[in-house]
C-alpha cells in the first residue's frame, strides 16, 4: 500500500449529505475484484447522461478539479451498503483524502485498508474548506498527515485528530497483509518450532 504522509492537491467540494457507496460506485460496477479501473466509474450517475456523456456541472467533470485528489463533503460520506470498491474507484481516480464531518464505519475503515486518509472535521470547518474547494484551480489544500494539520490557499490551518494506530499504518503503507508481514520474524520462529514439536502436523 502507498505510504500517506503530505498531500497537496486540488479539492473538489461536493455538498451533499449521505453520499452512500452506491453513488460512490454504482452496483453494476462491482462485477471485477481488480482495484483498478474503477475510477471511471466514480460517481457514474451523477457524472455521465444517460449516453455515457459528461454532465458539464458535475465537479469532477470541471476543468479545475478533473485531477482532484482531496474530495470535501457533506455528512455520512461512505453510507450504505459495504462494498471495497467504494476506495478502489476513488483511489483509482486520485482521490487521497476525503474530508467530512462524519463517515460511515465501514467505509472508514476500508478507506485506512486502501491507502486513504478520511480527515474529521466540526461543522464550522468543513464549511470553511467547502468555501476553499470551491475557488477553482486556486481550490489547493495541504494535508499533513505527521503533524495533522490541513492547511487552505490563505495559510489558515485547521488541525484534525486521528488514532495513533491508524495514522502509523498510513505513515507506512501497512494494510492487514503488510502489518501481518511485520511479524515474519515470529511467524517463521514459530513455524520451525512447530514442524520439530509436532512433526505430524506438516504435509
Amino acid at each position: 500500500m502507498e505510504k500517506f504522509t503530505k498531500l497537496t492537491g486540488v479539492a473538489a467540494a461536493m455538498p451533499l449529505v449521505n453520499i452512500d457507496t452506491d453513488m460512490i460506485i454504482p452496483k453494476q460496477f462491482l462485477k471485477t475484484i481488480k482495484r483498478n479501473g474503477l475510477g471511471k466509474n466514480l460517481f457514474a450517475e451523477m457524472r455521465y447522461d444517460d449516453d455515457g456523456n459528461d454532465r458539464e456541472d458535475f465537479v469532477l467533470n470541471q476543468p479545475a478539479y478533473r485531477k482532484a485528489e482531496i474530495l470535501v463533503a457533506g455528512d455520512n460520506f461512505g453510507c450504505g451498503s459495504s462494498r471495497e470498491h467504494a476506495p478502489w474507484a476513488l483511489l483509482d481516480f486520485g482521490i487521497r483524502c476525503v474530508i467530512s464531518t462524519s463517515f460511515a464505519d465501514i467505509f472508514y475503515n476500508n478507506c485506512f485498508k486502501n491507502g486513504i486518509l478520511p480527515i474529521r472535521v466540526s461543522p464550522e470547518e468543513l464549511e470553511k474548506l467547502m468555501d476553499d474547494a470551491d475557488r477553482g484551480s486556486n481550490a489547493t489544500l495541504s494535508v499533513d498527515l505527521e503533524t495533522q494539520e490541513i492547511k487552505g490557499p490563505d495559510g489558515g490551518t485547521i488541525s484534525f485528530e486521528l488514532e495513533a494506530f491508524r495514522k502509523h499504518c498510513l505513515l507506512n503503507g501497512l494494510d492487514d497483509i503488510g502489518l501481518t508481514l511485520e511479524k515474519k520474524d515470529k511467524v517463521d520462529s514459530f513455524e520451525e518450532k512447530q514442524k520439530l514439536s509436532q512433526p505430524w502436523l506438516q504435509s
